[in-house]
């Protein structure tokens, strides 16, 4: 017996275009490459290399939700967004407590 849906809702997956798409990948490789050339040429110091790697990996997190998970997109975008806001927090006080600890309970000998 062959089910039947008979929803007047129809649910349609959001795709993004080609423009899209080409932006993203051309956002990504560029946000891969900026690190890699600083780093190979050794063009800052080690604090300030670290830091612009951790920017723009945040950076290519950015890229990859909205350009190819289309985080923004569809009929479920705040509630996309919201979930994304919480686990980031959740995430962000995993670490920062891990280090916290880490850092503080060190044993004196």
């Amino acid at each position: 017996m062959a089910a039947n849906n008979t929803s007047s809702h129809e649910h349609q997956a959001s795709h993004g275009s080609l423009k899209s798409y080409v932006i993203g990948f051309a956002l990504s490789i560029v946000l891969t490459i900026i690190p890699l050339v600083v780093v190979m040429n050794g063009m800052l110091g080690r604090t300030a290399t670290l830091l612009l790697i951790l920017i723009m990996a945040v950076l290519q997190f950015a890229v990859q939700l909205f350009f190819f998970m289309h985080l923004k997109d569809g009929e479920n975008a705040r509630w996309n967004m919201s979930a994304l806001v919480l686990g980031i927090i959740i995430l962000l006080t995993i670490v920062a407590g891990s280090i916290w600890i880490m850092t503080y309970n060190q044993v004196a000998h």
